[in-house]
């Protein structure tokens, strides 16, 4: 096994991060390797050596070419600014370049103490990273950036929580593990020198382009803002709730990172909140285009400086990106629910179509996901089997007539409103009873068959499979999850 670790991220000055080898476990055991990926990103693995693929991935066995790191970073965490975080139970093993020439990092995440663990034993149990192993992978297939699981592996010791539980490590991949709460660290240490340097370490990684515009840290900023505002959009074109978009859980890349108390909806609440330590409803499923502005102007505000010299100028430029984040999301958010009922190009009128579905949603607590297979359906267009007891509610037929109508007004054939929207509306999400039954199984049972077979159905969730037709029936009564947990 060979891994030919870069770490640029290793070069930056010394107070960027803490140099720390992984904490060697007891009885490492492979659980999930995500050999796809690791093709995908040049890894030079081979299916026979599965214990020494256990042995780096529990940091075990430090590679010669790893520089193993872990990052500081700060962040507002349910509003409250907190001045010095970092990775307390994370290490970086370094960054690795693939064919395309596409950089990633590699992580392992439970991994032990570092110098930003609070306190905390730096472990993981096997229940949240088995989550975020399912989840990622899902949201990789439904075509959402994300991070990515590389590898499961299980410590052999235990884990004490409010129970002793089994300790696991995730390898997680990312194309960077910039934060916004990385910015807001040397901006809270008034360090501009840092500042500037981590600006254009992000450029260069990130938005190469920005360097040749008239103001590169606008362009910079003008880029995340696309990345954020598209991310946000396809999380709600799924149903999906973060739970914790706190500054430090907001990557600069645009994907979805740390996959603590999130959650997909079944019946659609616009204003649904899982996670149990969100107990003012911050991140609502329905707050989360406003929390996104919020976390990217407190990026913006730490780059001032770099934007202009002159305070009232920088003030001005943030104020012209706040209007750019709304005025991108509200375009983008109206093209994306258009194409899920089949409509290519929007008009101010379909705003309102739009809401009159989901107002009639809302007060029949009908179905995220089934409802828009509902809609495939009535095309005409032969569909899933489990749609065919879809209870349709008063005044639901009546829209429909109205969307039929404006479907046919677009010149188009059936076949394509059929095909668009098939593509923005998945079969199978990973709804949340069968994610717990999973993790219960594996916790419980030390049988990951019920995972492996959600990790295979979400690999292709728009493919209409018989195989998987269980997973795609909401919860009953007796199933419902009402809270999620982080699991730190």
């Amino acid at each position: 096994m060979q891994i030919n670790f870069d770490n640029t991220y290793g070069n930056l000055p010394k107070n960027f991060y803490t140099q720390i080898k992984p904490t060697p476990v007891v009885n490492p055991h492979l659980i999930l390797f995500n050999w796809p990926l690791a093709c995908d990103l040049g890894l030079n693995v081979e299916r026979e050596e599965l214990q020494k693929i256990a042995d780096v991935f529990s940091g075990n066995l430090v590679l010669e070419s790893s520089n193993p790191l872990a990052l500081v970073y700060a962040g507002h965490q349910f509003g409250y600014f907190v001045p010095q975080l970092g990775d307390g139970r994370a290490v970086l093993l370094g960054e690795v370049v693939n064919t395309s020439g596409a950089r990633y990092d590699i992580q392992l995440k439970g991994s032990g103490k570092t110098s930003y663990s609070r306190g905390g034993d730096g472990r993981a149990t096997l229940g949240p990273m088995l989550r975020e192993y399912i989840v990622s992978e899902a949201m990789h297939g439904l075509g959402i950036k994300t991070t990515r699981s590389l590898a499961l592996v299980t410590t052999g010791e235990p884990v004490f929580r409010d129970t002793i539980l089994p300790g696991a490590i995730l390898t997680r991949v990312a194309s960077s593990h910039i934060r916004v709460g990385t910015f807001e660290y040397f901006a809270a240490q008034k360090d501009f020198e840092s500042l500037k340097i981590l600006a254009d370490y992000a450029i260069n990684r990130h938005a190469p382009h920005a360097k040749d515009s008239k103001n590169p840290y606008f362009s910079f900023l003008e880029f995340v803002l696309d990345m954020q505002t598209s991310l946000i959009v396809d999380w709600m074109r799924v149903g999906f709730i973060h739970g914790v978009m706190n500054t430090d859980n907001t990557a600069i890349s645009g994907e979805t990172i740390d996959y603590g108390p999130c959650a997909f909806l079944d019946e659609y609440v616009p204003d649904k909140v899982f996670s149990a330590i969100d107990s003012y409803g911050r991140y609502a499923f329905n707050k989360q285009f406003s929390i996104g502005l919020w976390n990217f102007i407190k990026l913006s505000e730490t780059l001032a400086f770099l934007l202009s010299t002159e305070l009232k100028a920088s003030a001005a430029i943030i104020k012209e990106l706040e209007r750019l984040f709304i005025e991108k999301f509200h375009e983008k958010y109206l093209e994306m629910m258009a194409h899920k009922i089949g409509i290519f190009i929007p008009d101010e009128k379909d705003g309102q179509l739009i809401q009159d579905l989901l107002n009639i949603m809302e007060e029949n607590y009908l179905d995220y996901t089934l409802t828009f297979r509902h809609l495939i359906q009535n095309t005409g267009q032969s569909s899933w089997a489990l749609l065919k007891d879809f209870a349709v509610p008063r005044g639901f037929q009546q829209w429909i007539e109205v969307w039929k109508v404006r479907l046919v007004s677009q010149g188009v054939t059936h076949d394509e409103v059929v095909a668009l929207m098939a593509a923005q509306n998945p079969i199978l999400i990973p709804r949340n009873h069968r994610i717990e039954e999973a993790i219960d199984f594996a916790v419980e049972h030390n049988d990951f068959s019920k995972a492996n077979r959600l990790i295979k159905a979400f690999s292709d969730p728009y493919k209409n499979n018989e195989e998987f037709i269980d997973l795609g029936q909401p919860p009953t009564s007796q199933q419902r999850v009402y809270q999620t947990f982080c699991g730190t």
